[in-house]
């Protein structure tokens, strides 16, 4: 079992930058791969950012040279840092956790634990 739980979102003007912060409970968090996904209201939950157990990254176009994800199996924390923040990545952010597998998956119904999300708005 992992627990999560996010912190970090918050109001920023267009260009700034956020961090945002997951915090796990559990045993086995180094053996999962994790990720941020996000949902902006209207529509449908997508993955915005991953790594895997062995430290594979991959992010989606969207935020491509923007975020950086960077995971801490001591500190079982898992950080997404957002710069140059544009109004279109206003949602809720979720950190996920996808025990047990080697390969990063962008697939929603993979991850097996979720957190309760962080409001992020960025005014224009």
């Amino acid at each position: 079992q992992v627990q999560l739980v996010e912190s970090g979102g918050g109001l920023v003007q267009a260009g700034g930058s956020l961090r945002l912060s997951c915090a796990a409970s559990g045993r086995t968090f180094s053996n999962c791969a994790l990720a941020w996904f996000r949902q902006a209201p209207g529509k449908s939950r997508e993955f915005v950012a991953g790594i895997s157990r062995r430290g594979a990254i991959y992010y989606a176009d969207s935020v491509k040279g923007r975020f950086t994800i960077s995971r801490d199996n001591a500190k079982k924390t898992v950080d997404l840092q957002m710069n140059s923040l544009k109004p279109e990545d206003t949602a809720v952010y979720y950190c996920a956790a996808d025990d047990g597998v080697l390969v990063l998956t962008t697939t929603l119904t993979s991850y097996d634990y979720w957190g309760q999300g962080t409001q992020v708005t960025v005014s224009s």
